[in-house]
């Protein structure tokens, strides 16, 4: 009798917290789209001003005036992101105070989306990342964390604009077509090495979408300053983007951060295979997609690096990179049937 009236307020207690965390995932929507409106509004109406920090500033723009003899070793280590105290008169960005005011917006919503995530961890009673809605919701939340970390250490809450637009649209599709009620997971979920290898993908995925929308407005900004170099008028927000080089050292830096972390997220899951399947790799569709994937962020990374692609190329390259992989989460989950379906 005493179990069952304690297994019955357990239960109660679940379901409050269920509906906890979906009230919160409506504010979070709600505060992610505030904000996106205030960055619109900067983008859009805010003066178009120097940025103050070096600290996207590349090596060889800071250390231009070391001699020629250097000069080659320069040029090839144009991209190693190294903290440099120099200005870069480029380095310009839409600057108002709705922009201040919307980091603060997406700051709360994010404090929001995070307590969601722990409140349905705490219901479901595990890891809250067991299927496809859980998993959209995180990584929206290290998309959002990635760009804050930006806005604040780098200065570039330009990319607010851009990041909340997959954010908003991705937690819309998670409430409408992919929600599910909180509840225990299958037994080939039940394992600490959710805990390893789907936080690993999921802190790698919110690295590559910024770094994606980084790539976007990088076009958006280079095809801006040809047409201005040619004579053309630009209006709107495409006049007001930064530097291009600065898009393109932004969205390098991310790719530089989560690409080792989907390295070995890949191990994981090769070893949490071999533990649940007896097999460590088995062609399985996620598995080859999360390769594919793989091989192209390392293309990109090899271009920029050995080859000296940058700009247009290697900002596409990574663009392909970021297709595969929202293939890899929407297309193979619903296309293909393998071990990772039931995710």
């Amino acid at each position: 009798m005493v179990h069952a009236l304690a297994a019955d307020a357990a239960s109660a207690q679940n379901t409050t917290l269920s509906s906890v965390s979906d009230e919160l995932l409506v504010a979070t929507i709600v505060g992610y789209a505030v904000a996106l409106f205030l960055f619109a509004c900067e983008a859009a109406y805010g003066r178009r001003e120097a940025l103050r920090s070096g600290r996207l500033v590349s090596v060889g723009a800071g250390a231009s005036g070391s001699g020629s003899s250097a000069g080659g070793n320069l040029d090839e280590a144009d991209d190693m992101e190294v903290s440099v105290r120099h200005e870069e008169e480029q380095a310009r960005a839409p600057r108002h105070l709705v922009g201040r005011v919307g980091v603060l917006v997406t700051a709360v919503a994010f404090a929001l989306n995070l307590a969601q995530v722990v409140t349905r961890g705490i219901a479901a009673d595990r890891w809250p990342w067991g299927n496809m809605f859980e998993f959209v919701v995180a990584i929206c939340l290290c998309a959002v964390a990635a760009f804050l970390y930006a806005a604040v250490r780098y200065q570039a809450r330009f990319l607010g604009t851009f990041v909340l637009i997959p954010v908003v649209l991705l937690l819309g599709i998670g409430v409408k077509w992919l929600y599910s009620q909180a509840g225990p997971v299958i037994p080939a979920l039940d394992s600490y090495w959710i805990a390893i290898h789907v936080s690993a993908m999921i802190i790698a995925t919110g690295g590559f979408l910024v770094s994606g929308v980084a790539g976007i407005a990088y076009l958006m900004a280079q095809r801006t300053e040809v047409k201005q170099a040619a004579g053309e008028t630009v209006t709107g927000i495409p006049a007001k983007l930064p530097s291009s080089g600065l898009l393109d050292r932004v969205s390098h830096r991310f790719v530089v951060f989560a690409f080792p972390i989907w390295t070995f997220a890949i191990i994981a899951g090769a070893i949490w295979a071999d533990e649940a399947w007896g097999r460590f790799w088995g062609w399985d569709p996620k598995e080859v997609w999360s390769f594919i994937t793989w091989t192209v962020y390392a293309a990109y990374l090899h271009a920029r690096h050995t080859a000296g692609w940058r700009g247009n190329v290697a900002t596409w390259i990574g663009l392909v990179g970021l297709a595969c992989l929202l293939f890899n989460f929407f297309g193979v989950n619903y296309i293909f049937s393998g071990l990772h379906s039931y995710a």
